[in-house]
């Protein structure tokens, strides 16, 4: 799924190589000329905002303190030609994230994006075993014992080829490969008796 950022800058051409470099690297991008034109764009949707420190009316820092002010923790990473000591003390005082000097490297631009995204990301789901019908663990135990599905089917009165569609079915839920991987996994998962 692409990440999607909000470039806040008022230099056209500065805006369009940014958003060309970006999507380039496969992120969408929205693009605001203001803080509050960004402000109006910015919604649930995205990931993280980049944002001039000079822009006309609101500077970038005044959108972070008003960010910041109404509770949000959106990544947010400063472009600025102006990365002076104090302007970088204010900024991390406010709640910012990181830096990028102008002109801007791109290589660095897109290392400082990954970098806040990745440390911003909620904790990985820890993933649920899939879901095996009855006849399915039934036959997978048949399996994980090196019995052949000639021989599950008669033990357990069924055809063999409707063995080896359940034990086709749990490799795809399993995503593995062969029916060894798929019993040894169910094993592992406590899908079936080890």
């Amino acid at each position: 799924m692409s990440r999607r950022i909000l470039c806040i800058e008022d230099d056209l051409a500065i805006a369009e190589l940014v958003e060309e470099v970006l999507v380039e690297a496969g992120f969408l991008v929205d693009r605001a000329a203001s803080s509050p034109s960004g402000l109006a764009r910015l919604g649930d949707a995205h990931d993280a905002i980049l944002c001039d420190i000079d822009l006309p009316g609101q500077s970038g820092l005044d959108l972070l303190r008003t960010l910041r002010a109404r509770g949000s923790q959106i990544p947010f990473v400063l472009l600025t030609a102006h990365a002076g000591r104090e302007n970088q003390i204010e900024a991390r005082r406010l709640g910012c994230d990181d830096f990028v000097a102008k002109p801007i490297d791109f290589e660095l631009l897109l290392a400082v994006l990954n970098n806040v995204l990745q440390k911003s990301a909620p904790p990985a789901a820890t993933a649920q075993p899939p879901v095996l019908t009855e006849r399915e663990r039934e036959v997978l135990a048949w399996v994980a014992r090196g019995k052949s599905s000639t021989d599950i089917a008669e033990i357990l009165g069924i055809r063999e080829r409707t063995v080896n569609f359940h034990v086709d079915r749990v490799m795809r839920k399993l995503d593995v490969a062969t029916r060894t991987q798929a019993a040894i996994t169910c094993v592992r998962l406590g899908l079936i008796p080890g």
